[in-house]
């Protein structure tokens, strides 16, 4: 489905990918996990072209990526939930669901998946009038997935969320990203709760400084001692 070839990446003169490559099968879940500045969140935005590469290629359905801008990424049915969920604090819980549905298909069926969407979410339908600013961080993180299902994606990438979230919460949110994997949406997820992503992933990268280093399925993942000393504490 998507095959990232050799890739560089700089921030202006500082290099942070160094030849990266990888590849998401459809109807998988996909976990990159790294420390802090391994590069995860670049590969994400890399892959929405928020980012362009100096070196390699990414191939979306056997179509460059790299080579169109941002704003005609969602209409390939790719979505970004970004970190901190980058929500319009001063518009309601619905009107940024529907900024999700602006284009072609999704806002033609724009209300008939909102009703899905509030069938994942019920909390975001009592919510629906509020002001998104004034949402908790939970109720602020489904409004993001929401608005991300919207778009009807095909491949949704979701970077941290479950940062700042109670554990009650951390639970809520990867019981419905799994609920929409297995509605038939290919997940990239990036996050720092190692032992939540690898029970749940198919497969995994793990990344240092720039590069990838590891990588296998979850259970292979979960019983490397590397990955144990370094993530896991053990």
């Amino acid at each position: 489905m998507l095959i990232v070839n050799n890739i560089d990446v700089l921030y202006g003169d500082v290099q942070v990918l160094w030849d990266i490559s990888f590849e998401v099968r459809k109807g998988e879940i996909l976990v990159l996990i790294g420390s802090n500045g391994a590069g995860k969140s670049t590969i994400i935005k890399t892959l929405s072209s928020l980012i362009t590469p100096s070196k390699g290629e990414i191939l979306y359905n056997s179509k460059r990526l790299d080579q169109i801008p941002p704003h005609k990424v969602i209409q390939h049915g790719i979505v970004h939930v970004p970190e901190g969920r980058r929500l319009f604090p001063e518009m309601t819980v619905e009107e940024n669901l529907f900024m999700g549905s602006l284009f072609g298909e999704a806002k033609s069926k724009r209300h008939q998946t909102l009703e899905h969407v509030y069938s994942l979410f019920p909390r975001l339908k009592e919510r629906r009038r509020q002001i998104a600013g004034t949402l908790s961080g939970g109720e602020q993180q489904m409004a993001a997935i929401g608005r991300g299902m919207m778009s009807l994606p095909k491949l949704m990438m979701l970077d941290e969320p479950s940062l700042g979230l109670a554990p009650i919460l951390v639970r809520d949110i990867f019981n419905m990203i799994k609920r929409i994997h297995d509605e038939g949406v290919t997940i990239i997820l990036v996050e720092q709760n190692v032992t939540q992503t690898l029970t749940m992933c198919d497969r995994a990268y793990v990344l240092e400084n720039g590069r990838i280093v590891l990588e296998g399925t979850g259970n292979e993942l979960m019983n490397n001692n590397e990955i144990k000393e370094a993530f896991l504490g053990i």
